[in-house]
């Protein structure tokens, strides 16, 4: 059963940002968007259409030139202990290179205070849950990049956040590593549901991951449309409903192809 908390309202959100040659640039405008809590929802777009900005305003990394970002209601400014609350994995993993497998998965909850003894239980939970185990005494350098997302995942969920942000984290991986990690975060958030917001290129990996898809204009980003995936997980790519869904998305994405400034 999916948390009661963690439900995500963005209302004509805007953010503007100025360019070396001292322009003013919109990158995201009029964003109006719920998500309720513990949905699955996608974000797709033409290259430099502000998924990635959109998600790092509502991580709350930048604020919003116009509008608002609500957790649960609430102002994203005044959410009380936000950073447990929201956790991001990020296309590069962002592990610290001198430390281990469990000391990185460990660095959040050392910082947020949490005693000893919770923080090995924690850490022996998430390592196993996404299958390290083995390797938890690694560092980066000797793991493939597959493993490295998993630790990454493995980070952000250590908090046990309401909202999980993931800005495209499986897109430098090859297709079968791919494959397998979305099945494998599939299988995560149905054992332990989040709000989840998840940037992506690509429209298979967004049929295949979401409850819904919004689709956004080329740059600015606005929501041209969402597309609820109805098909009952696990879902077969090869079905009449994926590719149906699949045509659906394409279609309203190739107009947005090669406009505005990207």
């Amino acid at each position: 059963m999916a948390s009661s908390r963690g439900a995500l309202r963005l209302e004509q959100l805007a953010f503007s940002y100025v360019s070396p040659h001292g322009d003013r640039v919109r990158a995201v405008e009029a964003i109006d968007l719920d998500v309720e809590a513990g949905e699955f929802v996608c974000l797709l777009g033409p290259s430099g259409c502000g998924k990635s900005t959109l998600l790092f305003v509502v991580a709350g990394l930048l604020a919003p030139t116009e509008g608002a970002v609500r957790l649960d209601n609430v102002p994203l400014g005044a959410v009380h202990d936000l950073y447990e609350r929201i956790s991001v994995v990020f296309q590069e993993h962002a592990l610290f290179p001198w430390l281990t497998v469990r000391d990185n998965i460990e660095f959040p909850l050392r910082v947020r205070g949490w005693d000893a003894g919770r923080r090995r239980a924690q850490v022996d939970k998430f390592v196993a849950m996404v299958n390290l185990d083995r390797w938890a005494h690694k560092r980066p350098s000797e793991l493939s990049g597959g493993m490295k997302q998993r630790v990454g995942l493995a980070r952000a969920l250590a908090l046990d956040p309401e909202l999980l942000l993931m800005d495209e984290p499986f897109g430098s991986l090859d297709a079968q590593t791919r494959s397998v990690l979305q099945e494998e975060l599939l299988g995560l958030w149905q054992r332990a549901p989040k709000t989840v917001l998840f940037v992506t290129h690509s429209i298979s990996e967004a049929v295949y991951l979401a409850d819904r898809i919004v689709v956004l204009t080329s740059h600015p980003g606005q929501v041209k449309a969402v597309i609820p995936v109805k098909a009952r997980r696990p879902r077969d790519v090869t079905s009449l409903e994926f590719n149906r869904v699949q045509r659906e998305v394409l279609d309203l994405l190739k107009p947005e192809i090669g406009r505005g400034d990207a």
